[in-house]
């Protein structure tokens, strides 16, 4: 198997919640390294809880999270990252205070300090706009740049893989155009493999390479997006 195409990630018959609350009832799903793999369906169905239970901000209650072959369960987020595990949250997550080369510092912090300016430098070629305002405070940004800003520092780890919560939220039409246009080079350019929760159905089935639907904690659809792309019937089954 090639490095391309290696299993990065198997999420198997995975229960996790919040408190007692369960969320996820035997969630399985697997992403493959250079490979963007989409996470849909209906809003608390449980897809946020799989990526955080991934990156270790939520326990797992049963079941397995396997990275590059190796068990991750009771991993803290810290120890993830440095396996080359990084999550960019949803709501364009940035320090608005600090300057876009003081966020994607934040983002290197595990880097030793020679290799960190090398890092910057190979991580805004991809982000052409972030790397004419590197002393601009980040909140300043607009919510576009904020939004390439927070995949910039999710990159600075070099990471195997990339999760991503709802990168579109609350960006306008042509702003998501543009983020989902960033994903699918980040996919095709760097063998990161994504897993990548979203709403903007469409949008995201042009970039993945599979999707899972998730709904009430279980996987209800695997398969190619050609698969739901043009189906109306099956994409409404899958968000009722």
């Amino acid at each position: 198997m090639t490095e391309q195409n290696k299993i990065l990630l198997q999420v198997k018959n995975l229960e996790t919640g919040y408190g007692k609350k369960q969320v996820l009832f035997g969630a399985s799903l697997e992403a493959r390294a250079g490979e963007t793999v989409a996470l849909i369906g209906p809003n608390g169905a449980g897809k946020s809880t799989i990526l955080k239970a991934v990156c270790g901000l939520v326990p797992i209650w049963k079941g397995q999270v396997i990275f590059n072959g190796e068990s991750i369960n009771g991993a803290t987020p810290a120890k993830n990252v440095k396996r080359g595990i990084t999550f960019a949250p949803q709501g364009n997550r940035v320090f608005d205070e600090l300057s876009v080369r003081e966020n994607l510092e934040i983002g290197g912090f595990q880097l030793p300090k020679k290799e960190l300016k090398a890092r910057m430098d190979e991580v805004v070629q991809l982000f052409p706009s972030l790397k004419e305002r590197m002393d601009m405070d980040a909140g300043k940004l607009s919510g576009g740049e904020q939004q390439m800003l927070a995949l910039a520092r999710a990159l600075m780890p070099k990471p195997k893989l990339l999760l991503l919560d709802e990168p579109s939220l609350g960006l306008s039409p042509a702003l998501v155009k543009d983020v989902f246009a960033k994903i699918k080079e980040i996919g095709r350019t760097t063998g990161i493999g994504i897993v990548i929760v979203e709403q903007k159905v469409r949008e995201v089935l042009d970039i993945c390479r599979k999707v899972y639907s998730i709904k009430l904690g279980k996987v209800v659809f695997s398969g190619p997006p050609e698969a739901i792309r043009e189906n109306k019937a099956k994409l409404k089954e899958l968000f009722l």
